[in-house]
């Protein structure tokens, strides 16, 4: 095995979920700069999210098909020119622009560097060679607004120039090829699965009801503490911290207990702690149970990100992909949802949240996520 690569490909699993995340501490300043409202900067997230998780319905199979080398050098190029172009926009529309093909450029690499992931270890090191990516991801997603907002001290733009700059280096580690014969093509039959769509579901779900609301909590911890910006921050980072600790620890009870078991343990464990976000009685407290939610979701995350990896041996960055795509369809959904029932209880808002959640386990129970990968989906 060849840890350099491994990191490297760790390096760029960290780049997708960063850029979907690091808008929301830039807000002030990115409206400030363009003389635009509120509701016109949040357009930015879904024109990162919906390229994103849409491509990526497609994005694993085309990659495997052309190269994953090929594939994604082309798209850590089309990122670094797209990150570069977000911090030197002129205007919202060009800022909005740029974001958009960050987001084709990301569903280009993601699912690739996953698969790239699992083919540079044996079946006896692959829960904790997940775990660790998940882990990554994780922290990912809740060290963006952390350290967006220390670059922002600075200047905003360099939150878009500095990545830009990784992933020129990165193209240099691209994930190895897969290896099929003419036979083994990969081919989107292989996705129409009944556990492909499991799977999807599941992914949807553990979004949806954990790991895509570090924005509710953000919002709680404003309106029920009022702490300083910055350490509402850290607050919000302690659940990457937990995952991004424990990710590895988690894949190795992946190996050991099954994916499965440890995943609808990750799904309980989370939901229980979301439950109880919306009527914490301190910052400190909210801090403490929100840190259990991100240990929670390392189990989770290197379950089913394990379960994805062995779906398909002929089109493996394929069902990678179309699983990625809908964990991130449930971050994109999630404001829609979850903020009209915030304002009307925030105690409810997490209750809900958590039911969701848990139905991450129904997806996993025998009978269903067991269900033969060949069982094609009927029309």
């Amino acid at each position: 095995m060849n840890r350099s690569a491994l990191w490297a490909l760790y390096a760029g699993g960290f780049l997708g979920p960063f850029g979907g995340a690091v808008l929301a501490v830039l807000v002030p300043e990115i409206r400030t700069a363009f003389h635009v409202s509120t509701a016109e900067v949040a357009l930015a997230v879904p024109a990162y999210l919906v390229p994103f998780a849409a491509l990526q319905l497609v994005s694993g199979t085309l990659g495997e098909r052309l190269g994953r080398r090929r594939t994604v050098r082309v798209a850590y190029v089309g990122y670094a020119v797209a990150s570069a172009l977000a911090g030197l926009a002129p205007s919202l529309d060009m800022f909005l622009a740029a974001r958009a093909l960050q987001g084709v450029a990301n569903a280009f690499t993601t699912p690739l560097l996953l698969a790239g992931v699992a083919d540079l270890v044996g079946r006896e090191r692959l829960g904790r060679t997940i775990g660790t990516f998940a882990g990554i991801q994780a922290g990912g997603v809740s060290f963006a607004p952390l350290l967006g907002g220390i670059a922002a001290v600075v200047d905003w733009r360099l939150v878009f120039i500095g990545p830009a700059l990784v992933a020129v280096v990165l193209a240099f580690y691209p994930p190895p090829d897969g290896v099929t014969s003419d036979a083994a093509r990969p081919r989107f039959r292989a996705l129409l699965t009944v556990r492909v769509g499991l799977l999807s579901a599941a992914a949807f779900f553990g979004y949806l009801g954990l790991t895509g609301l570090p924005f509710l909590v953000s919002i709680r911890i404003d309106d029920a503490f009022a702490i300083a910006p910055g350490w509402r921050g850290v607050v919000l980072a302690t659940y990457g911290a937990a995952g991004l600790v424990l990710g590895r620890a988690a894949g190795v009870v992946a190996d050991r207990q099954g994916a499965r078991r440890t995943a609808i343990g990750g799904a309980v464990g989370g939901a229980l702690a979301v439950s109880f976000l919306g009527v914490l009685p301190s910052a400190l407290a909210l801090a403490a149970v929100w840190t259990l939610a991100g240990v929670a979701s390392a189990f989770l995350w290197a379950g089913l990100n394990t379960l994805a990896v062995e779906t398909s041996a002929s089109n493996r960055a394929g069902v990678v992909s179309v699983y990625q795509a809908f964990k991130f369809a449930g971050t994109a959904v999630g404001p829609m949802l979850w903020l009209p029932l915030y304002g009307a209880s925030a105690g409810g808002v997490f209750a809900a949240a958590a039911a969701v959640a848990l139905l991450v386990v129904g997806t996993l129970l025998p009978g269903s996520a067991s269900a033969s990968a060949s069982s094609t989906i009927s029309a």
